[in-house]
């Protein structure tokens, strides 16, 4: 490395940081070693910023690429195609079960031998669960023993600790109708880490620099961490983001959970094609 950068860490990335430079038209420069990579679209003052808009000009990821699975099941017999179709993860969508959903939810897991992630989504987040954070905790406490993830939204956070203390692993999800910006993205990660293992960001970016922000954001946030889009604008950001270390990436076997989700059998494809 160049004596002339200073190296500091990240989570799981090294960043490394150079001297301002000038051009005659006092655009900002981004450099890794002695080489100018490319020119950023913004004064050199804000340099720093660049850290987190290019990580990938200006991170080392110490991580592998792996593009975990998840098969979001809107009906549970399903759960035995998603298996063989190659899905990592199963995970069940109890507020579109509709009634009885505990007893389909146990078919569903005595048909697979995959992990399993319960979900119960309230309407404010693009669900089907109006009800309140007791009437939640209810409806999922017989399925807290069976499976091996509870997702969990911040207004029901107040559980996290009974099913931490279940020994379950609790994905902590914020699902947001709009962009949220660089500093929001961070702090939402830190509210949500704070009674969650897997912090889980779904936004809906409305121009591709909002989607730049989000794949910096992903690959200089803490790890683990799983990021995500709503939509089909930009639904392309849901193969994207797993290689910028996104831990889940959602798809369907037939029946999408969200508009823009691939298919199970379309990612296993491309996780073929891309070799990971």
């Amino acid at each position: 490395m160049s004596s002339m950068g200073k190296r500091s860490g990240i989570g799981d990335h090294e960043i490394y940081t150079y001297p301002r430079h000038k051009s005659r038209s006092g655009a900002g420069f981004l450099r890794a070693g002695p080489v100018t990579l490319m020119r950023c679209p913004f004064p050199a003052r804000h340099l720093p910023l660049a850290v987190f808009r290019y990580p990938f000009l200006g991170t080392k990821d110490k991580r592998m690429v792996r593009m975990k699975i998840v098969a979001a099941l809107t009906d549970p017999a399903h759960a035995a195609l998603a298996q063989e179709q190659g899905a990592d993860l199963i995970e069940l969508r109890l507020d579109l079960f509709g009634s009885d959903m505990v007893r389909k939810a146990q078919r569903a897991l005595g048909e697979v031998t995959l992990p399993v992630i319960a979900t119960l989504r309230s309407a404010a987040e693009g669900g089907q669960f109006f009800g309140d954070a007791v009437e939640w905790m209810d409806l999922l406490s017989p399925l807290i023993p069976l499976v091996d993830y509870i997702d969990i939204e911040q207004r029901f956070s107040v559980h996290a600790p009974a099913v931490r203390a279940a020994k379950k692993q609790v994905i902590a999800s914020c699902h947001e109708g709009r962009m949220l910006s660089l500093f929001e993205l961070f702090q939402t990660e830190r509210n949500l880490r704070a009674y969650g293992d897997i912090p889980k960001i779904i936004v809906t970016p409305l121009s591709g620099d909002d989607l730049i922000d989000l794949i910096s954001f992903t690959s200089a946030a803490r790890k683990p961490i799983c990021t995500g889009v709503m939509g089909s604008q930009f639904r392309h950001a849901r193969a994207i983001l797993p290689l910028f270390g996104s831990e889940f990436v959602y798809c369907h076997t037939g029946n999408p959970t969200a508009t823009g989700q691939y298919s199970v059998a379309e990612f296993v494809q491309l996780r073929k094609l891309l070799g990971i």
